[in-house]
């Protein structure tokens, strides 16, 4: 049988994956080439927005490098980023800039953090198909999650809302308190939920229901509507698409990141490498994420040199 190189494990099981004493350390045991490529483990963990591309890439790279093992886990953008920070990966996958208190974290520790963009995404909004409702405001959607709409009547539907979401170790989960609520907190009543796919297995059942989900996941079901939405009250809806997220006109656009510890190396370097090259970023256009704009590719290229 041929030998297993890529491991994909859900993220409630994330403690089993084998840990590294250290990133550096990790790169360098067992890392090299060979004719057919690199050679080395890695471990990939983090953002759970960034799982299902991350996990592409691995099949693509270990396709070209089938010496090379790379395990990638989710688990939410804070857990990687802590994960950097003690030494137990390789790659931080995150939806979100990593905050100054990490980052005082990971210098206190002796961990350089390299911030590298890989992709554009934008957090959608989704309802049942059976809502009427096709478009909301910023505001609409901020005070549906601090519970100040908590009936689809007052938008145009009816019934009560249910309100869906993510763990708070989610980058997505800080990325709507920040940008949509304004950092005010969420309504005591919200379904929070691990993962992407979770949140829309529960809307498609829930004619009431409205969870927030990364552009990726949600251009994937027909059995869910995305939501147009409105900077203000003056503004056009826009419904987000590979367009309007890479201009940004979509409101709700942001980066996705990989952070490392200094310059990668050996096999975790060859990885990002390939995330960012052109075919990289044309696994990102196949599974409905948004390529990096040539400004910031060459910007996050030279950050791996």
């Amino acid at each position: 049988m041929r030998k297993l190189h890529y491991v994909l494990l859900a993220s409630l099981v994330a403690a089993m994956v084998l840990s590294f004493g250290a990133c550096k350390k990790a790169e360098e045991k067992g890392t090299g080439e060979t004719a057919a490529g690199v050679t080395g483990t890695m471990q990939v963990k983090g953002s759970d927005t960034l799982l299902m591309l991350s996990q592409r890439w691995a099949e693509a790279f270990i396709e070209k490098n089938p010496d090379a093992v790379v395990q990638v886990t989710g688990g939410g953008s804070g857990v990687g980023i802590k994960a950097l920070i003690e030494g137990t990966t390789d790659v931080a996958n995150a939806s979100r800039p990593i905050k100054d208190e990490e980052r005082e974290e990971a210098k206190a520790k002796g961990v350089e953090v390299n911030e590298i963009p890989v992709a554009v995404d934008g957090v959608c909004f989704i309802v049942n198909p059976a809502n009427p409702v096709a478009e909301l405001s910023m505001a609409q959607l901020g005070d549906i999650y601090r519970g100040k709409i908590k009936d689809w009547g007052a938008l145009g539907g009816s019934g009560t809302i249910m309100c869906y979401g993510r763990q708070s170790t989610s980058g997505t989960y800080d990325f709507v308190k920040e940008h949509v609520l304004n950092k005010d907190d969420y309504r005591a009543d919200i379904q929070e939920m691990q993962g992407n796919s979770l949140l829309c297995d529960s809307v498609a059942k829930d004619e009431k229901g409205i969870a927030y989900v990364g552009f990726g996941y949600a251009a994937k079901r027909d059995d869910v509507k995305i939501l147009a939405v409105k900077k203000d009250d003056a503004s056009p809806a826009i419904a987000p698409t590979l367009d309007t997220v890479c201009s940004m006109e979509y409101p709700i656009s942001r980066f996705l990141f990989n952070y490392i510890n200094g310059k990668p190396e050996g096999v975790t370097k060859a990885f990002i490498s390939f995330a960012l090259s052109d075919e990289g970023q044309k696994v990102v256009e196949e599974v409905e994420y948004v390529r990096l704009p040539e400004d910031k590719l060459k910007a996050s290229r030279a950050a791996v040199e």
